[in-house]
């Protein structure tokens, strides 16, 4: 299996429609949440303004840079899940966002997946400078806590946000 990180373009419409309605189908049935965020924000009928806008470049309305990724299985021609990357934290995001959001569609979970692409993702913050990753997760995120902890998060301490539980966790990349 080929698998790596790619900035999506054209060529990649069918395969991110597909992505991204299995996974609002997903969230409608079984009220999953929508992360990343980045990925959900614009409506992926109008493509070609869902490329434009789909990283963040100012930070008009508190918003950071961003930098979005998906995993592309190169030899399913498939994407797996998608990462974005906020390149600085603001006050918002050292609470309970941090430095990456990131997701795995429904009928691709529980592979490894999510531990493979953050590691992917560690690298994309390495090029950008951030030495000191931040990641959150809800308490009851199995998943993600284990995706988090097995790219080496280190537990800072549980907070709640927004009526939940939120564990943060920091992973070093010095």
């Amino acid at each position: 299996m080929s698998l790596s990180l790619i900035k999506l373009s054209k060529e990649y419409q069918k395969q991110c429609t597909e992505m991204i309605e299995e996974w609002k189908i997903d969230q409608e049935v079984n009220k999953t949440n929508h992360s990343p965020w980045a990925i959900f924000k614009n409506d992926v009928k109008n493509f070609e303004f869902y490329i434009a806008n789909l990283d963040d470049k100012g930070t008009d309305d508190g918003k950071v840079p961003s930098s979005t990724f998906f995993l592309y299985d190169d030899e399913r021609n498939r994407f797996i899940g998608a990462v974005n990357i906020r390149h600085y934290l603001n006050d918002k995001l050292l609470v309970s966002g941090g430095h990456i959001g990131d997701g795995i569609r429904p009928t691709e979970r529980r592979k490894g997946y999510a531990t493979l692409m953050i590691s992917m993702a560690l690298l994309e913050c390495k090029k950008i400078g951030i030495d000191r990753v931040l990641m959150c997760c809800d308490s009851d995120n199995i998943g993600s806590k284990k995706s988090i902890i097995n790219n080496g998060g280190i537990l800072e301490n549980i907070i709640e946000s927004d009526g939940k539980k939120v564990e943060r966790y920091w992973i070093n990349l010095k």
